[in-house]
């Protein structure tokens, strides 16, 4: 993290840790806080802040991208109920993808003006602050070309995802985000086609690791390698 000195010279983003909420609560809030950011450049005086970092975990979910296909949806709607699963069509980029306890959620909601980055370096930085995080466990992760988010790349198996990331950004105003996989139950991603690839698995941290992973820790950690690859000051209020 960086030095007390060297606030000064960075954009505050606000820190809220959300805990369980269900999804579509969270995308409610989501689209709150991105008009509120949107509004502060045509506001008068100086804008306070440079958006939000907000994390947390869903309830079983799974959403599909504007540009992802319903067939790699693999299940019906009555086997989603069976599975106690909600489904979501929603505004993001990327294909479908699950979310659900165990997985931390991360919704930066940023002003891409603020905090000087155009959208495909603010992505290539989202995931170099996963890499690190993952990193600090002794995991390592990595991308892979024309596919968004980061995988576990190792020559014995198929890529495995580690993270999923589907960014929307409007006006240079950024919602959605990623997900990171601690603990999550695995076996819901076999109900889809993860990002819409049939031929690459999952996986988590504590899979990778082969021992138990705190939630709270990771959300520390990340946190610490969002500020350094960023450049900013996430606090919280």
């Amino acid at each position: 993290m960086p030095g007390r000195e060297k606030w000064v010279d960075m954009e505050c983003v606000e820190y809220r840790d959300l805990g369980m909420i269900d999804y579509g609560e969270c995308w409610q809030l989501q689209r709150e806080l991105f008009d509120e950011v949107l509004s502060r450049r045509s506001a008068e005086g100086p804008a306070v802040g440079a958006g939000y970092v907000l994390v947390c975990e869903h309830p079983h979910v799974y959403t599909l991208g504007k540009s992802g296909h319903s067939e790699n949806m693999l299940v019906s709607e009555e086997q989603l109920k069976r599975l106690g699963a909600q489904f979501y069509h929603i505004d993001r980029g990327g294909d479908i993808t699950y979310h659900g306890p165990g997985q931390l959620v991360c919704y930066p909601i940023l002003d891409l003006g603020r905090i000087g980055l155009g959208l495909k370096d603010y992505i290539h930085r989202i995931e170099e602050a996963v890499i690190e995080c993952a990193g600090e466990y002794g995991v390592v992760g990595r991308r892979i070309e024309s596919a968004a988010g980061v995988w576990i790349v190792d020559g014995k198996s198929a890529p495995r995802k580690l993270c999923a990331l589907g960014v929307r950004s409007s006006h240079f105003v950024t919602m959605h985000g990623f997900a990171l996989n601690v603990s999550t139950d695995l076996s819901y991603f076999t109900h889809i086609n993860p990002c819409g690839f049939s031929d690459r698995g999952a996986t988590s941290l504590e899979r990778e690791t082969g021992h138990a992973v705190s939630m709270g820790d990771v959300k520390e950690r990340i946190v610490k390698c969002l500020e350094r690859n960023l450049n900013v000051r996430i606090y919280k209020n």
